[in-house]
């Protein structure tokens, strides 16, 4: 299951915290499909990619509350949380980084913290897709992630979208270990 995070409501569409929601238009733009059925307190669809069934889930339970969305769907489909790969927003990369991890903590992320709160575990793979961070360490962190990308900002993120995509197809069909090697 590949989850995607972000926020619903149009307000929030092109926003950093939304990164996860846009991976996943982009995806299934390419792949032909609507993520829109629903279920699980959530959008999803049942697809291929790199070979293998997947769904797709988008929570609409707001980041702060993914996790409840997320468990609803793995106990349903029966998903051990090793098989569950988050696409999500980092502000403690650089815009347009990707990291991809096959566990680890929330790192101050709302959403990552609901997620291994409800799995009651850390040990799933997440694509991290850099948003950058205020340059004034004053700035308010929920302004910074609630804003949007500037001009500039805009083509760095939609080449690191394309790579996300990539990357979620690589981990379905290399594993971990080689979609680390080769995105990070």
């Amino acid at each position: 299951m590949a989850v995607f995070l972000g926020n619903p409501g149009l307000q929030y569409a092109s926003t950093r915290h939304n990164v996860g929601f846009m991976t996943c238009d982009l995806i299934s733009e390419r792949l032909g499909i609507k993520v829109n059925k629903v279920k699980f307190k959530s959008l999803w669809r049942k697809t291929k990619l790199g070979g293998h069934e997947i769904i797709f889930l988008k929570p609409q339970t707001y980041m702060n509350l993914s996790g409840e969305a997320v468990r609803a769907a793995a106990d349903f489909f029966k998903i051990p949380p090793e098989q569950i790969i988050v696409i999500f927003d980092d502000v403690s990369l650089p815009i347009g980084k990707l990291r991809i991890r096959g566990s680890g903590s929330a790192g101050g992320h709302n959403g990552i913290k609901s997620i291994i709160s409800a799995l009651g575990c850390n040990t799933f793979p997440r694509i991290k897709i850099g948003v950058g961070s205020p340059s004034n360490p004053d700035y308010n962190m929920a302004d910074w992630v609630l804003g949007t990308f500037t001009s500039n900002e805009s083509q760095i993120i939609q080449n690191a979208m394309l790579n996300a995509c990539q990357a979620l197809e690589c981990l379905i069909s290399d594993g971990i270990d080689k979609t680390m090697n080769r995105f990070n």
